[in-house]
């Protein structure tokens, strides 16, 4: 069986991608610090799987110990990195724990991947690298644009230091997928999102407030330049994000890759506001929402969805579920919580 290191492989898109290799047949090694996550999700995934991955619990901001797991796992053929931390407003008020910790981790492992005959990295990247585009939908040739927050900028430094590493080091072959706004739950409602403290993501909001948690959703902002005045995202099923992974896995193990470094857009292709994801959970639930309009909310861009062709008709990955599905899914794993 191959071998693959999961970075991160206990948070929200790693245990579902995670789920999604074991399933296709890869062994899986997840390297995760529990910082946010948890360790109850290693038994959501073996039981949906009914196969354990090994786990091991460290920082990989630790170099040394970075070292000696690289040393000891000299059969992984692949890793996919999610290690990160992630919520835009955090990095905003603590820049240096999101530099440190999302671009040291990184370059630690690339030093010791570096050193391998061949190494095939996926990495976990994000439409935030766009900033609010000028044109939709964003195409992969979109420019980049200064970033909105230390967390985007960190996902702007981490693509431009591996594809230097991949001009370095032809052998060296890298895909950085751009996800759109992942949502949703494995269909079984036994691993999904889990924030820790207030939700920094809507969706998780909604499904909080519908059960009670939380007392009111706050939608910032009903003046946008969208058909009802609230900001347009592309919303997407994270179990289809997690299967995209195996597909970019499976074309730089297959040597399908036509540079050794690759970027993809990850999205349905399709923009919905935040009163449309409200509607889809009244429907999906039955239930009305309590939420009210409440001021903008600053560095919100207006509008962002995908143009999906590149990764549609070159990585051969298609998104295949609907806001509707994405949202039942959301309200299901909510409930077993």
């Amino acid at each position: 069986m191959v071998k693959i290191l999961v970075t991160g492989g206990l948070g929200y898109i790693g245990s579902h991608t995670v789920v999604a290799l074991q399933e296709a047949g890869f062994k899986v090694v997840i390297v995760d610090n529990l910082s946010n996550s948890s360790i109850s999700v290693l038994e959501g995934i073996v039981a949906i799987t009914n196969k354990t991955p090994e786990f091991e619990n460290f920082d990989l901001r630790d170099k040394l110990k970075t070292k000696h797991f690289l040393k000891k796992h000299t059969d992984i053929c692949g890793v996919i990195h999610f290690a990160a931390s992630k919520a835009v407003g955090e990095s905003v008020e603590n820049p240096l724990l999101y530099y440190e910790n999302n671009i040291n981790t990184l370059i630690y492992l690339l030093q010791e991947l570096d050193k391998k005959e061949t190494s095939n990295f996926i990495f976990s990247s994000s439409c935030t690298v766009y900033g609010q585009a000028d044109a939709m939908p964003i195409t992969e040739a979109a420019p980049i644009k200064p970033a909105e927050s230390p967390y985007g900028n960190t996902k702007q430094i981490g693509e431009a230091i591996i594809k230097d590493t991949c001009r370095a080091n032809q052998n060296f072959n890298a895909i950085a997928l751009r996800y759109f706004n992942p949502i949703g739950a494995h269909k079984s409602a036994k691993i999904g999102e889990l924030p820790i403290g207030v939700p920094q993501n809507l969706v998780p909001y909604i499904t909080q407030t519908a059960l009670g948690i939380r007392e009111q959703l706050s939608v910032y902002g009903n003046n946008y330049p969208t058909p009802d005045g609230t900001c347009i995202r592309d919303y997407i099923h994270v179990v289809d994000v997690a299967n995209a992974h195996v597909v970019a896995l499976e074309r730089l193990l297959n040597k399908k890759h036509q540079d050794n470094f690759e970027i993809f857009n990850l999205g349905t292709g399709k923009g919905s506001s935040v009163l449309e994801v409200i509607q889809a959970f009244e429907r999906v639930s039955i239930q009305k929402l309590n939420y009210k309009i409440v001021n903008r909310r600053e560095g919100d861009v207006i509008s962002a969805y995908a143009d999906t062709k590149k990764a549609n008709e070159i990585l051969g990955w298609k998104a295949k579920s609907t806001i509707d599905d994405a949202m039942d899914s959301a309200w299901k794993w909510q409930k077993t919580l």
